[in-house]
């Protein structure tokens, strides 16, 4: 797999470089959640809720047209980082069913279920992108999720989705910077 530390930091900066640091994501999502925290304004609950369940099919399409504007180079295809980064991306898909489970038994709380997910599925790309930006977005979306349900109550559902919103788009250029320093150390 890795004959030496140099292979494993060559296929690691190729996923940074490739992805931009997971910076698209960022900014398509957080693009999503924020529409969803403006729709929550004028929507019923239930309806504004169905409606974040669903964002992602917005958000990822958008996504990778932003990745592939955005990355450096595509990642090869041998590189054997491939198969670990595509199953951390699809990571949060097993967590759906406890979304929706939220959703049929509260739908405002739906907000604070995507945050939560949203963070623990942040917490790996720490290691895979070579960032602690990724360690300290994952604790700030679950944890200020929570924090805003506790304190806002059935008022915290359009803020939850700012908030989380606004905490991606601050996170996309600090990790977008980052992979590029990799691609500027490769390429001098």
């Amino acid at each position: 797999m890795f004959n030496s530390q140099s292979d494993l930091k060559r296929a690691l900066g190729e996923v940074s470089a490739s992805s931009a640091g997971g910076a698209p994501f960022l900014l398509a999502f957080g693009a999503t959640m924020l529409v969803c925290g403006a729709l929550a304004f004028w929507l019923p609950v239930r309806t504004a809720a169905l409606i974040a369940l669903f964002q992602g099919n917005a958000a990822l399409p958008l996504a990778f047209w932003l990745e592939r504007r955005l990355g450096a180079r595509r990642m090869s295809a041998d590189n054997p980082l491939r198969p670990l980064s595509t199953q951390l991306a699809m990571s949060q898909i097993v967590a759906l069913p406890a979304v929706i489970i939220a959703f049929s038994l509260n739908p405002a709380t739906v907000p604070a279920a995507l945050a939560a997910v949203g963070g623990g599925h942040f917490l790996p790309y720490a290691w895979l992108q070579r960032t602690r930006v990724y360690f300290a977005l994952g604790l700030a979306v679950s944890l200020g999720a929570l924090a805003l349900q506790a304190t806002l109550r059935a008022a915290a559902f359009p803020y939850i989705f700012l908030y989380v919103g606004a905490v991606y788009w601050t996170a996309a250029p600090l990790v977008y910077r980052h992979a590029a320093q990799f691609v500027k150390e490769e390429t001098a």
